[in-house]
């Protein structure tokens, strides 16, 4: 694979940014091998545990409640102290939280060591700044969707080899060795990682922040923008945490569950205080012309991520019980090997959706594979029985190929922004990522299958009218050096 001036040489390992490529998307695989490793054991896990449905629900809700905070934490200490530090470090502990999980003997440390594990689904945002560091703007879009793509496949090839592994171990504990082997091998490729991973290519400067809590801006105006975009964040984590009260699946009692509402609240008013501790001096001295970048751009890359990511979590979830129920005669198996070609997709998909933002601009792509997007799940929509069960899979692919492709398009974007803040850039449109895929699942518990697409293909259509107004990123950036001089970066 290469791109047309040759220089994207896939296989050549000699290359330090392919190199660099190969290892980072690897490291990403591992981090959602880890992360949905319990998902195609859960029949091992119920039966040894003798789970009901809702403590079931329960799990599945805890496994992502913690990447909306973390993906936040881990943008910013990439930023500050670089990818290769972070994402060893995130490899190492996610291996020890793994083994906590494989080896738990009550529902209690279960459903505490799956929370954790939501920690590890911020791993995604690291390799977004190692990448970005690595390739020039022409080839950063496909770079960026090689990366997500093949790293996303680590949730499909868990569900590929998983169960077998936990039959070869055998007896009754055998899913739990399967389990622990991807911690064992995340455990020692964290080490790897470290030892071989390079924050940038000789002779390159990595610009970190002037300050660490939050997102430098340059106006009042943008300030203000900031502060509005964080609130979907923490009205998704309340509404977790209201899925998991007595009114949802009963895992933590009323009081608790105020108290975390309660929480939340002192979060963002910590949260706050820390994003005007971080701009106070730009908001009352001002920022150079040449230093200005437009907040606008990372809230509209939040939201286009919002629809396309989220839409995929959301549907990923739903997709095998959709056949099911739509399909007479369709057994389990059936149904979930017919939706797993909706996740298998995103090996061709985020690559070239990045391709196609590296070659034919970056907002006409953003806007064309939305309202892509927008039509699959509108044709999606109107699948009934009635249908001929191969076009339903042909219309759940397609549609999956505009969804993955906007998610490469969004990240071909992101390290073109602001490059020292690339990390926190990557981490709030990672998040709006989850929070979309709450608010979808929240949807559906409302609505029937029908609608749920329709609500989908809806906010697509509006999200891709406000694409409309992402400017295109500039052929250079403005960075700060730590002698406080100002260096213009080429990114063509």
């Amino acid at each position: 694979m290469k791109t047309d001036d040759g220089h994207f040489q896939f296989f050549s390992l000699r290359d330090p940014k392919i190199k660099t490529l190969h290892i980072t998307w690897f490291a990403f695989f591992l981090t959602f091998l880890v992360w949905f490793s319990h998902a195609p054991l859960m029949v091992f896990i119920k039966e040894a545990f003798e789970l009901s449905s809702q403590q079931i629900k329960a799990l599945l809700i805890l496994n992502v409640a913690l990447t909306i905070p973390a993906r936040i934490v881990i943008g910013i200490l990439v930023d500050r102290f670089g990818p290769r530090h972070i994402f060893s470090m995130l490899l190492i502990i996610s291996s020890f939280l793994c083994m906590g999980f494989a080896f738990a003997s009550s529902y209690e440390a279960l459903a505490l060591f799956r929370f954790l594990l939501g920690f590890v689904g911020a791993g995604f945002v690291i390799g977004i700044r190692m990448v970005g560091e690595w390739f020039p703007a022409k080839q950063v879009g496909l770079a960026e969707g090689i990366y997500g793509g093949w790293g996303n496949f680590g949730s499909a090839a868990g569900a590929m080899t998983l169960p077998t592994l936990a039959l070869l171990f055998g007896g009754d504990d055998g899913w739990r060795y399967a389990l622990a082997s991807t911690g064992v091998l995340t455990f020692f490729y964290g080490i790897v990682y470290f030892r071989i991973a390079r924050n940038t290519p000789k002779g390159s400067t990595y610009f970190k922040p002037k300050k660490s809590g939050g997102l430098e801006v340059t106006s009042k105006r943008d300030f203000h923008f900031y502060l509005l975009m964080n609130i979907p964040m923490y009205l998704a984590l309340a509404l977790l945490v209201y899925k998991l009260s007595p009114v949802g699946v009963a895992l933590l009692s009323q009081q608790t569950t105020y108290l975390l509402w309660t929480v939340l609240a002192l979060l963002f008013a910590f949260q706050t205080q820390q994003i005007w501790r971080v701009n106070k001096d730009n908001l009352r001295h001002g920022v150079p012309e040449l230093e200005k970048y437009q907040f606008k751009q990372v809230a509209i890359l939040n939201l286009a991520y919002f629809v396309t990511f989220g839409s995929e979590l959301a549907v990923v979830s739903m997709l095998p019980l959709f056949f099911l129920d739509t399909f007479e005669g369709l057994s389990a198996v059936s149904a979930g090997l017919l939706a797993s070609g909706f996740a298998f997709m995103n090996l061709v998909s985020r690559p070239t959706g990045g391709y196609f933002s590296d070659k034919l601009g970056r907002r006409r792509s953003l806007m064309v594979l939305i309202c892509g997007l927008a039509a699959g799940y509108l044709v999606l929509s109107q699948i009934t029985g009635t249908w001929w069960i191969w076009i339903a899979v042909l219309a759940t692919m397609s549609c999956s190929f505009f969804v993955q492709a906007g998610e490469g398009a969004v990240f071909a974007i992101v390290p073109l922004v602001k490059r020292r803040m690339t990390g926190q850039i990557a981490g709030m449109t990672g998040a709006y990522g989850n929070v979309g895929g709450v608010v979808y699942l929240a949807a559906l518990s409302y609505v029937d299958y029908s609608n749920f697409f329709l609500i989908i293909a809806a906010s697509a259509a509006v999200i891709a009218g406000i694409c409309w107004f992402l400017d295109e990123p500039a052929g250079t950036i403005a960075e700060t050096l730590p002698d406080g001089s100002v260096q213009l970066i080429n990114v063509e």
